[in-house]
């Protein structure tokens, strides 16, 4: 099964940039990046130390429901491109641990697709949980629940 992974929308990130609100409501806050631990949720690269970068309240959900988690994460400041492909970028085998979900058709998640996985085991996972047919997606988490992108079937 070929996987299609994509950053969040440009549109919305453009948005953001020009002054728009989080999913809490709040302008996101500038600050400057420290440390290797900084992705870009639209093109999925590292921010490097010394960028600046946005921190932001971020909903991957349609609409607000019980299911839609909302937290932080990082984006950067200037234009880049949106990450459109079928592999993870390779900084994501660093995630120690990482946590993938299934979600149904409704944006609800399935509950024993969720698991706690190395960072070089996410793809399979992805994979083997995307053959059930009750799945829409799958999202990727950092160890503290942070969202790292959506995987579809390609």
């Amino acid at each position: 099964m070929k996987l299609l992974i994509n950053g969040i929308p440009t549109a919305f990130v453009h948005e953001l940039r020009e002054g728009g609100l989080d999913a809490n409501g709040q302008a996101p806050v500038v600050r400057v990046a420290e440390g290797a631990g900084n992705p870009c949720r639209h093109c999925l690269e590292l921010i490097a130390p010394g960028e600046d970068k946005l921190v932001l309240s971020y909903r991957p959900f349609p609409v607000a429901q019980p299911y839609a988690e909302t937290g932080p994460i990082f984006l950067h400041a200037s234009d880049c491109t949106r990450y459109e492909g079928d592999q993870l970028p390779f900084w994501f085998s660093y995630l120690q641990p990482a946590l993938v979900r299934g979600y149904d058709r409704n944006d609800w998640i399935v509950y024993e697709t969720g698991e706690v996985v190395e960072g070089l085991e996410l793809e399979q996972h992805c994979r083997r949980i995307l053959e059930r047919e009750d799945i829409e997606y799958v999202h990727i988490r950092s160890k503290f629940n942070c969202f790292q992108c959506k995987v579809e079937r390609g």
